[in-house]
């Protein structure tokens, strides 16, 4: 298992070696804001660990095995970050917690986000969206008054009552409404 530091070395390596074809400290250094001393001692942990090829002094390369972790890490953070856009989160917000969830998220969960960032993807300004984000800017559950939004809404009930929650499985929460 990878530290999340180790994911966001690898991440930016990745990142700067798809520009340039390597990675210098200096580049890391910049990339993540850090120290070139710091960036020096995760070059040798990573290296350690067979995630790059690297040579004191000379720019780093990352292994198939490093590749591997670093798009992985890529991928969670896109979907994270497109999934908190959708919620209407500000973008600089979006990147600074699509890259702190990246690192705690569930494989289930990241699955089920990746699916539904897809299914986003292909409805184009879907209606209930909407009531959602008029949600969000009245802080009340909108009646949605609106004809063309009326009519959508009335497939997504939308009430003042909370989830039911299901005692099936002691310890899960599950939300019968959706």
């Amino acid at each position: 298992m990878n530290t999340a530091r180790e994911e966001d070395y690898l991440k930016a390596i990745f990142k700067v070696v798809k520009r340039k074809g390597y990675a210098k400290v200096s580049d890391i250094s910049r990339e993540l804001g850090v120290g070139f001393s710091a960036v020096t001692e995760m070059f040798q942990k990573l290296s350690s660990k067979g995630y790059i090829n690297y040579e004191k002094y000379g720019g780093v390369t990352l292994t198939r095995k490093g590749k591997k972790v670093a798009a992985q890490t890529l991928k969670k953070y896109k979907i994270l970050q497109e999934f908190l856009i959708f919620l209407g989160i500000d973008k600089e917000i979006a990147d600074e917690d699509a890259c702190n969830i990246e690192h705690v998220v569930t494989p289930k969960t990241m699955e089920r986000l990746t699916k539904f960032v897809h299914f986003f993807r292909r409805v184009e300004n879907p209606l209930w969206l909407q009531c959602f984000k008029r949600y969000c800017e009245r802080g009340e559950l909108p009646k949605c008054p609106d004809h063309k939004i009326a009519e959508e809404c009335k497939h997504f009930e939308i009430s003042s009552q909370k989830p039911q929650i299901s005692s099936s499985k002691a310890g899960e929460r599950k939300a019968e409404a959706l």
